[in-house]
């Protein structure tokens, strides 16, 4: 029954890896991407019963935690119960690997078994290793293929992996998708000096038709083609896709970056935990991503109760593995800021819709003067501005007894000097619009800030370096 409901539907996943669809067919599985959510909701809340049942065998970590909590695999008969099931964190998962080197006790597995580790780069504390065994590298392939394929991505195109091959989950996994449904991959990479530059060049030897990295990237290529005396919308590019940070689905981004390159722009990404990271992916031409609930099983739940919120709610999504069998994460807390809407059948699937994706983590909220502000609701209004020259930084401070907010802002080469007051001007009253609160727009000429190959870092929390800033903003 299964298997003509949810085409290579089992446990542990099982792929026909010879199959592909007609390159006209829309969705890679139909049944599967199509069929009423109800339906689909029961077939995988059996699946999240299976993955349970093996990680209670299979692994200490959950066994103990489970169990401390009161609950056993089998206690969970529906979804709602599954709400209950306590929530993974990642700090829980630094500390089992500390104590249970390399893999942490949530390997379900042999560790014999594993034979790629990717993992964090651990700049914020102890790096975190990702064990993937063969049978989950596979799954994670037709997994990212999928979605690739609903971007409409084929066999005959040429993809461009432009963020660095390491440790970094999200090359190997835009890699791995495409290779997959049969593209010619160009594992290019990026982060070495003059490789922008070369990446132009070779975007243009290689006939180059897709393009994937982070947001930030795309505009530093754009840049970068423009010095090379090439018309970034020249390039051939007919697709880019994202991930590794807000942008793809926030609007004056997404719109930028399509202008620049005269190319569609899809957005994806979650948490290199889950991977396939791809399971929030865009699924159309629209913005926002679908959540591919048959991958991954998304709930986006109130940060306090952990409870899912209704559609049309914001919340934190958490996430389930029901593909993962070396280190499936259940029910792991992402601390990621998303609003999600009903399944609509008139996108052409019917999965949960994240209409503007990721937008922000709450641990980068920041707050002056009691408005909750997230960088990309900043990032959106600068990139929209036509006088925008590129980059800015966010700086945050304390001037007397009140917080402050400043915004060091690239203006464009062509902007005449005398207009940048009133400039500056403009991009503060659309700020505090937006934002609910004043902002001290500081122009600054065209690059000022270096360009990143990887992901942006823009806010500044800094109580000393505002008047600083200003001073040298004055000075020019």
């Amino acid at each position: 029954m299964l298997a003509t409901e949810m085409e290579q539907w089992s446990w542990p996943p099982r792929y026909d890896e010879g199959y592909r669809p007609p390159a006209t067919q829309p969705h890679w599985f139909p049944g599967r991407e199509t069929m009423p959510p109800e339906r689909r909701d029961e077939l995988i809340m059996a699946r999240i019963r299976e993955v349970m049942r093996y990680a209670w065998r299979q692994a200490p970590f959950y066994r103990r935690k489970w169990a401390e909590a009161g609950i056993e695999p089998d206690a969970v008969r529906t979804l709602a119960d599954f709400e209950h099931v306590p929530v993974v964190r990642k700090e829980e998962l630094r500390a089992d690997q500390l104590a249970n080197q390399p893999f942490g006790s949530y390997l379900c597995v042999d560790p014999t078994e594993v034979k790629h580790v990717n993992g964090t780069s651990g700049t914020t504390g102890r790096p975190t290793a990702f064990g993937v065994n063969e049978r989950d590298w596979r799954a994670i392939a037709n997994a990212h293929a999928r979605v690739m394929w609903a971007m409409g991505i084929r066999s005959e195109d040429t993809v461009l992996v432009g963020s660095p091959l390491s440790l970094y989950f999200g090359s190997w996994g835009a890699y791995l998708g495409a290779e997959r449904l049969g593209a010619r991959v160009f594992p290019f990479g990026a982060g070495t000096p003059g490789q922008t530059a070369r990446t132009v060049r070779w975007i243009r030897q290689m006939g180059v038709t897709v393009f994937y990295g982070t947001p930030s990237y795309a505009l530093h290529l754009a840049e970068t083609a423009r010095t090379e005396g090439v018309d970034p919308a020249e390039l051939g590019l007919r697709r880019l896709f994202f991930s590794g940070e807000p942008g793809a689905s926030v609007p004056s981004i997404r719109a930028r970056i399509m202008k620049e390159f005269d190319a569609l722009v899809y957005d994806s990404g979650s948490m290199a935990e889950v991977t396939p990271w791809m399971h929030l992916g865009a699924g159309g031409e629209e913005p926002g991503v679908l959540c591919w609930q048959d991958l991954v099983y998304t709930e986006v739940c109130d940060p306090a109760t952990l409870r899912r919120v209704p559609y049309g709610g914001e919340g934190t999504p958490v996430y389930t593995s029901l593909e993962r069998t070396s280190q499936p994460m259940i029910r792991l807390l992402s601390n990621d800021l998303t609003r999600w809407e009903a399944p609509d059948a008139e996108r052409g699937r019917t999965y949960p819709y994240l209409p503007r994706g990721i937008y922000g983590r709450i641990d980068d909220m920041f707050t002056v003067r009691g408005e909750n502000i997230y960088p990309s609701a900043i990032d959106d209004v600068l990139m929209a501005d036509p006088d925008y020259g590129g980059e800015h930084r966010i700086v945050i401070s304390r001037a007397a007894a009140m917080d402050a907010l400043a915004v060091q802002v690239e203006h464009r080469a062509e902007l005449a000097e005398a207009d940048r007051r009133h400039w500056a001007g403009r991009v503060a009253d659309r700020l505090r619009l937006v934002l609910g609160v004043g902002a001290h727009i500081i122009p600054v000429p065209p690059n000022t800030f270096d360009r990143t190959e990887f992901k942006a870092r823009r806010v500044v929390d800094d109580r000393d370096l505002l008047g600083e800033i200003t001073r040298e903003g004055a000075a020019r």
